[in-house]
């Protein structure tokens, strides 16, 4: 049988999201492991997100200490613009079409962000990290600085970011 579309308001209100400061999107934590005693971080955690195609609604660029794991679930593809530390850059796609990736890691000291690709409305996907994410991890861009690194990606970089 096949499943009605649904739309952004329903998955907020289905799944619990709220707002991510920050970074942008909607999400929620699905799992968080017991702390690792050295460090203070969770084994692990897990999150689900949504970002839709309106202004102002994507992952803003940041980096993170440790590898990220992003997993797509439902919707339209995300672009994933990534800004790697030895200068280079990519643009990879997340989604369930041909040429795009269900599942891919993010290296830790990668910068990412994320939206909605043109044409789309939505994009419900999940992260998880090994060991956890605590608030204190996050670090975001500065387009001016990012976009003097990856020239290449300027223009991206700007959209993509929140200062």
């Amino acid at each position: 049988m096949a499943r009605s579309p649904v739309t952004p308001e329903e998955l907020i209100a289905r799944h619990g999201l709220e707002p991510l400061p920050f970074e942008g999107g909607r999400f929620r934590q699905t799992w968080a492991g017991p702390p690792d005693t050295a460090s203070g971080h969770p084994v692990g955690t897990a999150i689900i997100m949504l970002l839709t195609s309106a202004a102002g609604d994507f992952s803003a660029l940041h980096r993170l200490p440790t590898d990220e794991v992003w997993h797509f679930y439902q919707g339209d593809p995300l672009d994933l613009l990534l800004l790697h530390p030895d200068g280079t850059d990519e643009l990879r796609i997340l989604g369930d079409g041909d040429g795009e990736e269900f599942q891919l890691v993010v290296r830790a000291g990668t910068w990412m962000g994320a939206r909605v690709r043109d044409g789309g409305e939505w994009s419900l996907f999940g992260t998880t990290m090994a060991p956890g994410f605590l608030e204190s991890d996050y670090e975001g861009g500065d387009p001016d600085v990012l976009a003097a690194r990856y020239p290449q990606q300027a223009e991206l970089i700007r959209r993509l970011c929140r200062v």
